[in-house]
């Protein structure tokens, strides 16, 4: 009850959007996943583009043109090369343009496009696994380094210890193999598990640090007691990338 109350707005919203995620993945359809990707997608665009300091508008509006793209073509992470292509030549004709611009669409754009290919490639239970995996690994280092969290684990973000990470990469390694076992081999399911959530560790400490540059605690404010929206994907990110490229390696 101590630890409700004391966490209270964060548990309710939290629950809300476990509720709708579960909602949405029952559901289990296209364009619905396209549309609530999207606005993920864009919420989490226009804080990256504050963290980063991007103040072009028109970066918003070809954020807008990727994702209306990514729903009639089948390959999302093809358009993260072709956007990055298409900027470079753009900064080689007009040299005016800045490359912080273009760092929005590296990030979040990158594991948005990731992860609603590997829905299109793997399905639902992919996202289920990936969902598993990161919050295991969030819940498993919270819990442990609040027992037994000595050592610090990066400058980057002090409330992190050594042995909270450890415990949360061998909580989500196990419940992510379960998970992977329904689907693909042991073999598999662990390797994928364990990389995808060492990933997500290492996404949410990227957030963090664009998070200290811009000098701020949050990367926004739509969800009371989480912050914002990056806030609450920046483990999925790196996690989604890595996930799609290991189950086409290793499937």
């Amino acid at each position: 009850m101590s630890i409700f109350n004391d966490h209270r707005e964060r548990i309710i919203t939290g629950l809300a959007l476990l509720a709708v995620v579960l909602v949405v993945g029952f559901i289990d359809n296209f364009y619905l996943m396209w549309l609530v990707f999207g606005a993920v997608y864009l919420v989490a665009f226009k804080e990256a583009m504050a963290l980063f300091d991007v103040k072009n508008d028109r970066a918003f509006v070809y954020a807008i043109g990727v994702w209306l793209l990514a729903g009639i073509y089948p390959y999302g992470d093809d358009l993260f090369v072709l956007a990055g292509i298409a900027y470079a030549s753009a900064i080689a004709y007009n040299k005016d343009l800045e490359w912080r611009n273009f760092f929005p669409f590296i990030y979040p754009t990158a594991g948005m496009l990731f992860m609603f290919t590997m829905y299109q490639e793997y399905h639902i239970l992919s996202l289920l696994w990936l969902l598993v995996i990161v919050a295991l690994t969030d819940v498993g280092a919270y819990a442990v380094g609040k027992t037994i969290g000595a050592t610090k684990f990066s400058q980057t973000s002090p409330n992190k210890t050594m042995e909270g990470v450890v415990g949360g990469i061998i909580v989500a390694t196990l419940g992510g193999t379960l998970i992977g076992l329904y689907s693909f081999s042991f073999t598999a399911a662990i390797i994928i598990s364990f990389v995808v959530s060492l990933a997500s560790i290492f996404g949410d400490l990227f957030e963090s640090s664009l998070k200290r540059s811009a000098n701020v605690k949050d990367s926004g404010t739509i969800f009371p007691g989480h912050g914002g929206m990056l806030d609450r994907i920046d483990g999925y990110l790196f996690a989604s990338i890595v996930m799609l490229v290991l189950l086409r390696g290793l499937v």
